[in-house]
């Protein structure tokens, strides 16, 4: 159930009898020429809807600008300050508790909100609101990126690629895939970026020209299918867990 195709009334009744939500969760920022600055919550409510399908959890519209100040150099990126972000997201996560909410899963497609939706997540817990926890898709099926693409790439990759082209192809711009690869970053490891052992890099600019990591050539509408099912069954998988724990086994241990 989307919660915003409803009318009142007809939210009664799942609020009587159901205490579920996903909040996906993405940004609008570049990923790259070749695809759209929706690229990671078009992901993201894709992937909760599907989710919302499937287990009669309910789907809230999607938290489409996040943590993304590192990408700021390149055009139209929009993001909102880490405090702001945790502040926002934990609002609205006790709105969902005053309607009887208690388990929440944060449906994230976007790296720079992970450590903020941990720590809204921690607050919501450690005060015995409700239990919520972030799931990032990529991280659910890492070893299947690993075996489908030769160069994944953390960002503007091959796997968002695959993704967009199966979800939303007509945003893809297909002829300037073979370009974002060459003017991007193929060859990275634990060292890029690094002096000494310090990260020595803020922004994405400072290790990628053209906002690309990875090689989308090997990209392709077929293969984003396979990964967002795969992805897509893990975190169903991760809705019926949630639905098994007694809600008291999910808030903090007593003190030592």
């Amino acid at each position: 159930m989307y919660l915003a195709d409803e009318a009142w009334p007809d939210l009664e009744s799942y609020f009587a009898s159901d205490s579920r939500a996903l909040v996906p969760l993405g940004s609008t920022e570049q990923p790259g020429p070749h695809l759209p600055e929706a690229t990671d919550h078009i992901i993201a409510e894709s992937f909760a809807r599907a989710a919302a399908a499937e287990t009669g959890y309910l789907c809230t519209p999607t938290i489409d600008i996040g943590v993304s100040p590192h990408h700021r150099q390149f055009h139209g990126t929009m993001w909102v300050d880490a405090p702001a972000f945790r502040d926002y997201v934990e609002s609205l996560t006790r709105n969902l508790a005053y309607h009887g909410i208690d388990r929440v899963v944060f449906v994230n497609a976007h790296g720079g909100n992970v450590q903020h939706l941990r720590e809204v997540g921690r607050r919501l817990r450690d005060d015995g609101t409700l239990y919520a926890i972030e799931w990032m898709w990529d991280e659910s099926i890492t070893d299947m990126i690993e075996d489908v693409f030769e160069t994944p790439g953390p960002h503007g990759g091959p796997k968002e690629t695959s993704l967009i082209q199966h979800l939303a192809g007509e945003l893809v711009h297909e002829d300037r895939i073979t370009d974002a690869r060459d003017g991007g970053l193929t060859e990275f490891g634990d060292g890029t970026g690094r002096k000494y052992g310090a990260r020595t890099f803020y922004d994405a600019i400072d290790n990628t020209e053209n906002g690309v990591l990875g090689d989308q050539t090997d990209a392709s509408a077929e293969v984003g299918e396979e990964l967002f099912e795969a992805a897509l069954d893990n975190l169903c998988g991760l809705c019926g867990w949630l639905d098994d724990q007694p809600a008291g086994d999910l808030m903090p241990a007593e003190h030592v």
